[in-house]
């Protein structure tokens, strides 16, 4: 498990390729979309992730009762500004994101972070690409980044 934000992002866009290459997805579904898009909402979904981590020590008992002191993340957020509306907000200070785009790392956590279900539905409904990255964070992170294969 693990890898960090650029390895997490590559399995996302390796599993957000492989839902929009599907043969249903493509042409029962319709869901066809700019690879330069699929690019972009794939590797920067999470850059509200960057520099909010830092690193710090905590002490704990060894196997023998001892103890030592071990590094961890310590979470450091100087921006409160949510998760997918931050990463929206970083981007658009470098990039024009189109509507898709947006909305898509916008609700890239789906119904697992958003208070306003209503907001999430009417979001997947408009925007099926929000609906795809959704699906492929949730791929990477619970079975390619949990089963070894980054």
């Amino acid at each position: 498990m693990g890898g960090g934000l650029c390895a997490h992002s590559l399995n996302v866009y390796d599993c957000l390729t492989d839902y929009l290459d599907r043969p249903i997805v493509r042409e029962k579904f319709g869901l066809l979309f700019p690879r330069e898009s699929v690019a972009i909402v794939a590797l920067l979904h999470d850059l509200c992730k960057v520099n909010i981590y830092k690193v710090g020590s905590r002490n704990v008992k060894d196997e023998f009762g001892r103890w030592k002191t071990v590094p961890y993340y310590e979470f450091n957020d100087q921006l409160p500004y949510g998760h997918g509306e931050k990463s929206v907000y970083m981007i658009s200070g470098y990039m024009k994101l189109t509507r898709d785009e947006a909305f898509a790392i916008r609700y890239h956590m789906g119904f697992s972070e958003e208070n306003n279900a209503r907001n999430v539905g009417a979001a997947f409904e408009m925007f099926p690409l929000a609906v795809a990255l959704s699906i492929a964070d949730t791929e990477a992170t619970f079975f390619a980044e949990r089963s070894g294969e980054q």
